[in-house]
């Protein structure tokens, strides 16, 4: 089966939340965004001309200081629509996530690898600082209860970000610890 090309759907959500520059979608892919999804200027700006060729957006020139003109992009109706189908498409397929440690992990032989420990430290750290900024970022975009519907989908994706990251640093340290008794 075909995969289906997800940056467009991710540039046409963002636009119609509200009309962004290229340089604020890729800006998107450094916060919000790129919690969950990876995108690089690279792949953003010639999806932007393919998404205006076929119709999905378009843009108009603005001026920012003395004399730099921008281009902030638009959803057309069309676009509109195109997104509206995807969100409402089922969504059967289950896709693996590409985690550098897990795949190292799998290749450790036994509890006593010397590497181990300095593995899931390193991890631990990783994690445990992922964790702080997704709670500071559920503070910072939702403080209050009434400003958790405003953005229902954005509020679930955190909240299911903290609960990946709280499982994954819970993990870490009953790991250490379990390997630590086996030394």
């Amino acid at each position: 089966m075909a995969q289906k090309n997800k940056l467009q759907f991710i540039i046409l959500g963002l636009l119609n939340q509200q009309p962004l520059t290229g340089y604020d979608l890729t800006k998107a892919f450094d916060t919000e965004i790129g919690e969950f999804w990876q995108a690089q200027h690279s792949q953003i700006y010639p999806q932007l001309k393919r998404l205006e060729d076929q119709g999905y957006i378009t843009h108009e020139i603005t001026i920012s200081g003395a004399k730099l003109e921008k281009k902030l992009y638009h959803i057309t109706a069309t676009g509109t629509a195109l997104l509206s189908s995807w969100i409402s498409d089922g969504t059967p397929d289950l896709t693996a996530t590409k985690d550098e440690f897990i795949l190292k992990l799998y290749f450790i032989q036994n509890n006593r690898d010397p590497r181990l420990p300095g593995m899931l430290q390193e991890q631990l750290a990783l994690h445990t600082g992922k964790l702080a900024h997704l709670k500071q970022r559920l503070t910072t975009v939702f403080p209050t209860k009434a400003s958790q519907t405003e953005n229902y989908g954005h509020f679930l994706i955190l909240q299911h970000a903290l609960g990946r990251e709280t499982y994954y640093v819970d993990w870490l340290k009953q790991t250490l610890q379990q390997i630590s008794k086996k030394r």
